[in-house]
């Protein structure tokens, strides 16, 4: 099964500024979230982001957040337990307000449902404390979590690959940022392709 852009939402987990100089290939890691941040806006994909203790740990990067619809700041280490999950359901159409001689025909009838995007590509810091306790709530709440592995780290590369190896028990499809933008494309006659191929040169 392939990854769709026209299914999927983009999950970005604490890439905060107090945190990431003790995370292990940080660099890369962050070159990786931004990547995948700047490819979901190009497509469309919706965008979110989460914040530990934003007090203590400070805000994501300005590139990341800024391509993030909303950022949630929790206390909880996972992001569902504050509320996570309701953002990434489809909210249920609203029924036109009105009577039938108030509103114009194309508003009498209840507008059709927004596809769902059960598809979570997520990513984030670190790998076995906020980013794994998200995915598995994620996971537990029926959505299909693909784990963005060289966008994710630990303060150490041991925590990290207990994570990833936990994360695959758990249902969780591993993947890479290249994985994941080539899936989103499908095609090098995507009119977003070239912009892709800029940003992982």
């Amino acid at each position: 099964m392939l990854l769709d852009a026209s299914q999927s939402q983009l999950v970005l987990v604490d890439y905060q500024a107090r945190l990431m100089p003790a995370i292990f290939e940080a660099e890369a890691v962050l070159r990786n979230a931004s990547r995948l941040a700047q490819l979901a806006k190009l497509l469309d994909v919706p965008a979110w982001g989460t914040e530990q203790n934003p007090s203590k740990l400070g805000e994501n990067p300005a590139e990341i957040r800024g391509l993030c619809r909303k950022t949630l700041a929790k206390m909880h280490f996972s992001g569902v337990e504050e509320g996570l999950g309701e953002w990434l359901r489809t909210p249920a159409p609203q029924a036109p307000r009105g009577n039938a001689r108030s509103l114009p025909k194309h508003l009498q009838k209840p507008a059709a449902p927004a596809e769902e995007r059960n598809t979570l590509v997520v990513a984030g810091c670190e790998a076995h404390v906020c980013l794994l306790q998200t995915a598995l709530d994620l996971l537990e709440d029926e959505f299909d979590v693909w784990v963005v592995t060289d966008a994710c780290s630990s303060r150490t590369e041991r925590n990290r690959d207990a994570a990833f190896d936990r994360l695959a028990g758990a249902g969780a499809e591993l993947v890479t940022t290249e994985m994941v933008g080539f899936e989103w494309l499908r095609t090098a006659e995507h009119p977003a392709f070239r912009e892709w191929q800029a940003l992982i040169r």
